[in-house]
């Protein structure tokens, strides 16, 4: 088994893996988000991914397999990540209800230490709810869509309101599990060498 580190701080990926029966190790790679500027949604997380998953591998010894991820909607061509406040989510959530949106996912593998590498980006279609007010506030409220992508959850308190998810429904949690395990297998490893199955 090799060292798997998982080079990001999100509480959805981490348990998205434990649940599929893999044990990570965690380690935040502090990268600036904001310090990335391009226009186009798919290439940005793709982006985002290598340099959080290049972070954390620069900073480790020996052999591991570091994945970095990024996740963002794309809606009427804009890129939307955090909203940050409850106010900006319902602002949000007022131009998305009734519509879809897409959520890119960018995935990052960099084998350490000869530094091999893998990047992919998947794309997966969300419909979300014709929300009335009342419930726009009452989800907002709670403060958990401040601090996700596209200001949603799918399976968390937002459950109530995604109608329907066209593709890998991991990736809208922030993780697909059907494209790390072709990555994986692309570099050469299969699930065994990060400790699949996790004894429960």
């Amino acid at each position: 088994m090799t060292r798997f580190v998982l080079a990001s701080q999100s509480p959805a990926r981490l348990a998205t893996l434990r649940r599929a029966g893999v044990e990570p190790e965690v380690v935040v790679s502090g990268v600036d988000e904001d310090s990335v500027d391009l226009a186009d949604t798919a290439e940005l997380v793709v982006e985002l991914a290598r340099r959080k998953a290049g972070a954390v591998a620069a900073e480790l010894e020996g052999a591991a397999i570091v994945l970095g991820c990024d996740s963002l909607l794309e809606l009427d061509g804009a890129t939307l990540g955090k909203p940050g406040s409850a106010e900006a989510a319902a602002q949000r959530w007022r131009a998305m209800r009734g519509r879809s949106g897409v959520l890119h996912t960018g995935h990052c593998l960099i084998e350490t230490p000869d530094g091999r590498s893998l990047s992919r980006g998947v794309a997966t279609t969300v419909h979300f709810a014709d929300m009335s007010d009342a419930e726009i506030a009452a989800y907002c409220g709670t403060g958990e869509p401040a601090q996700v992508a596209g200001a949603f959850t799918v399976d968390g308190l937002g459950g109530w309101f995604v109608q329907g998810v066209e593709g890998d429904h991991h990736n809208v949690v922030g993780l697909s599990l059907p494209a790390l395990r072709d990555m994986l297998r692309e570099l050469g490893h299969d699930l065994a060498d990060i400790g699949y199955p996790a004894a429960p």
